[in-house]
This record gives structure tokens, C-alpha cells and sequence, in this order.
């Protein structure tokens, strides 16, 4: 099924859909559009309008589908078939969403299920990109309470990306090596799995937010073999294990499959790691032969340091490229700790014990210059945030408070001892080509010398 554009004002549909009206809203200046839709999409979902997904959705190959500024994407909790499958947003062509700052796109389900309650429920299965989808453009649009569980008759389990009965679909998942895609300005929050889960393409992932990803387990950002990014001026917060899993797994040179290639810089990452079981977890993880450029990033109140298991013995089955630079990061500890068994067992009950005790995925090769607290609450390594409660916030909270503000202080120690010059192996991939996608170039944006993705206001 079609969806094809709204034009002069007027609704247009195809006889596919199972329903089309439209409507008028309390408080609501004119005509709100609404439409529901299940099937092939493709198109224009217009500015404001509120589309009702039914079933799984698909934007079919050489097609493409724009959703413009304002547009709601509700979908249905009660999923597909018998067994009330999580309804997927399968993208084989071209996605492209295009919200504004003041009037965002929202992906999202009914509004009485937006609740704390819900927050990992999984309600339905993510934007997934196959690996027939040629470009993605994701800009200011919020994505909110995916995650539904895989089963044997989920689309992404018959194109053969995921497995039934094991995973849990991302906010989004990328799986075309030669794809491009630009994720700025958005917010992906409330999701059982990964917010972005990479398994190939070229990316440029700046500017988020990333808010309580993972139930169990996940992370903020996932990146594997075949995929280019530029991670940076991202804020994420509570991550269930790491702010960054960055690793070639699946590197297969010969099939077109290259290794892993990542600069992560200026991203601010806070209480990333508490809500994973055991030991696992924290700020960023870098393993399976990853060439990777961690550098001036904040982590604040982090379970770990940035850890390598293996160092020294890279190849795509374990280890890390030692080519790749992990240094010049700053790690800030609240004085605030954890109460749960295992980081009372384990010796990891503040932050700052978690960077400073023994571990043996953590490499006296990487982090050389990083700065890391002296102390749990230690006030010369205090970020000073404008508003953030730094020796407060509990660990585990994953609940975000949009009052808060992680802009720093003018006398913040983050503004200083950051990485300044200007080696090859630490420059964004895309800041001078930059990304083509529908039409317009997309450049990442220059590294900062301070820690973190906030300067002082």
C-alpha cells in the first residue's frame, strides 16, 4: 500500500488504507490530518499531520518516504497476528524525516501509554533499515518506547537481521555497508534495546539524545564491521550498559564487510553502566579489532572507564586495533553510591572506585592524558554543570528531568587539558567530504578543545 502525498490541502489515499480522516483537536487552530496506515509507504506524511500505524510498515526498494516537520507516528501496542507481534517500520528504499527544533517529528505510541511504567515495555520494533536502504536522514524527530521482541514472524527476523526468541529491536538498526545516514537533533528514549544499533553504512550521528536505552542490557550507540561513523556532540544518559559499544565484529574484508571505523569525540555521557548485572558496562567498549578515536569526552558518574579487553592481540574475534586512540577523556564522580549487592561485592559502589579499582579490561596504553576524579565527589573534578545535581542524581535513575542543563560553568575544569591539535587519525571521516543524502551535504563538526558536548553560556 501507497501512501502518497497530501496536496492543496486535501487528503489523498489509497483504497488500501484502512481509514482516512480528518480531524479537529481542542485548542487546534485548523484541520489536523489523520490517516492510518499498514503496508507499503511511501511519499509524503505532510507538515502536522497524525498517521496511525496498524500493522508493519515498509518504504519499498528504489521508493522513498519524507515525513515532514510536526507529523505524530502513533503505532499500535497491540502488534500483528496471534501472537501480537510488535509492528516494525522496515525501510528497504530511502527515509527521510525532517523536523525542525520548534516543531519536531515524534514516533511514538498512544499517549496514555506513555508512562514511567512503559518505559521498557517494547511496544513496538523501530525504524529498520535493510540492506537494500540506500540514504536515511533522521533530523529532529524524538523516537520513543521500541524494543518488541522479535519473533518468528517479525519482518526484520525474515530478512534475516535479527533472531526470534533472542533480540529486541533498537531505536533504530542500519544494515547496508554502503548506506548513508545522518541522525542529528533527535531523541531516542525508552527502549528496551540499543538506541542505535549499526551493522553497516556511513554515518553521522550528532547532536542526540539518548535517554534510558536498554532494559537488561544495551547500549546508546553500537556500531559493528562494515560501518564509517562520527559519533559526537551527543548527550546520553543512562544507558543500561555502555554509552558506547564500538567493535568490527562481523568484519569480513573479502565479502565488502571492512573493519570498524569510529571517531567518538565531545559527547557528554552520564550514569552510564549501573543498571547492567555484574561487572559489565560503563562508559565506552572497544574490542574486536575496532579502529576507533575516543577523545574529548565527558563521562560523568560512569560504572567503568572506557575498557579494551584484550588489548594487544587485535583481530576480529577479540582484541582492539592498537592504532586506535582512547585518551584525553575526562572522568567526573559524584559522591553519591550504589546500594545494590553486586557493587557492594564488587567494590564498585561510586563512580570513582569503578575508574580507579583493578580491572583487567582496562589498558595502561589508552586514557594517558584522560583526567579522572581523585575522589568519590571530588570537587576539582566537579564539571559544574548549570543545573544538574551532580552529587545527587542517583545512579540508577534513568528518569531524564528536561529542566536539567549541561552547559558548564566558565570556570568548569572541562574547559581546559583537552585535545587541541590536529592529527589525521583524530579528525572526523566526514567533516570535509561530508554525507550525501537526498540531494544536500552533511558535514560533521569540528572537534572542540574542552571535554564533553556543552561549553559555558
Amino acid at each position: 500500500m501507497e501512501v502518497k502525498s497530501l496536496l492543496a490541502g486535501a487528503l489523498i489515499c489509497s483504497a488500501a488504507m484502512v481509514s482516512c480522516e480528518e480531524n479537529n483537536e481542542p485548542g487546534n487552530t485548523g484541520d489536523i490530518q489523520e490517516q492510518t496506515v499498514t503496508g507499503e509507504v511511501s511519499g509524503v506524511w505532510e507538515k502536522n499531520s497524525i498517521v496511525r500505524v496498524d500493522g508493519h510498515i515498509s518504504v519499498p526498494k528504489g521508493q522513498s518516504l519524507k515525513i515532514e516537520e510536526g507529523v505524530t507516528v502513533i503505532f499500535n501496542d497491540n502488534g500483528v497476528g496471534v501472537n501480537h507481534t510488535a509492528i516494525e517500520f522496515m525501510v528497504e528504499g530511502n527515509l527521510y524525516c525532517e523536523g525542525t527544533a520548534s516543531n519536531p517529528i515524534l514516533m511514538t505510541v498512544d499517549e496514555s501509554l506513555r508512562t514511567k511504567e512503559n518505559t521498557f515495555a517494547g511496544l513496538w520494533g523501530g525504524i529498520i533499515a535493510t540492506k537494500d536502504c540506500g540514504e536515511m536522514l533522521i533530523d529532529n524527530t524524538i523516537i520513543e518506547y521500541t524494543g518488541g521482541a522479535v519473533l518468528q514472524d517479525s519482518p526484520s527476523y525474515i530478512a534475516g537481521i535479527y533472531e526470534a526468541g533472542e533480540d529486541f529491536g533498537p531505536h533504530i538498526t542500519t544494515n547496508n555497508v554502503d548506506g548513508r545516514y545522518v541522525i542529528t537533533n533527535s531523541t531516542f528514549r525508552n527502549g528496551v534495546s540499543d538506541g542505535i544499533y549499526m551493522m553497516g553504512g556511513s554515518a553521522i550521528i550528532e547532536n542526540n539524545k539518548f535517554i534510558a536505552n536498554g532494559e537488561t542490557g544495551g547500549e546508546a550507540i553500537n556500531v559493528k564491521a562494515g560501518c564509517k561513523v562520527d559519533a559526537s556532540y551527543n548527550l546520553i544518559y543512562s544507558p543500561n550498559t555502555n554509552g558506547f559499544k564500538l567493535s568490527s565484529s562481523g568484519q569480513e574484508d573479502e565479502a565488502g564487510r571492512g573493519q570498524a571505523l569510529v571517531r567518538a569525540y565531545n559527547n557528554t555521557v552520564v550514569n552510564s553502566g549501573w543498571r547492567r548485572d555484574g561487572v559489565k558496562g560503563g562508559s565506552a567498549y572497544i574490542e574486536k579489532n575496532a579502529l576507533v578515536s575516543l577523545y574529548n569526552n565527558l563521562f560523568v558518574n560512569c560504572k567503568f572507564k572506557a575498557m579494551v579487553p584484550d588489548w594487544g592481540t587485535p583481530n576480529p574475534e577479540a582484541g582492539c586495533d592498537m592504532n586506535s586512540v582512547i585518551d584525553y577523556n575526562f572522568y567526573a564522580s559524584g559522591s553519591q553510591k550504589s546500594d545494590l549487592a553486586q557493587d557492594i561485592e564488587d567494590n564498585t559502589t561510586t563512580a570513582y572506585l569503578g575508574y580507579t579499582n583493578e580491572n583487567k579490561k582496562y589498558s595502561d596504553a589508552i586514557d594517558q592524558h584522560s583526567v579522572v576524579a581523585a575522589s568519590a565527589g571530588d570537587e576539582a573534578t566537579n564539571p559544574k554543570f548549570k543545573n544538574f545535581p551532580f552529587n545527587e542524581n542517583p545512579l540508577v535513575n534513568y528518569v531524564f528531568d528536561e529542566s536539567w542543563d549541561f552547559s558548564v560553568a566558565s570556570d568548569s575544569p572541562v574547559l581546559t587539558g583537552a585535545y587541541d591539535k590536529n592529527e589525521s587519525n583524530m579528525q572526523p571521516m566526514f567533516m570535509t567530504s561530508g554525507l550525501s543524502v537526498n540531494g544536500k551535504t552533511y558535514n560533521s563538526k569540528a572537534p572542540k578543545a574542552i571535554f564533553g558536548a556543552f561549553e559555558s553560556k
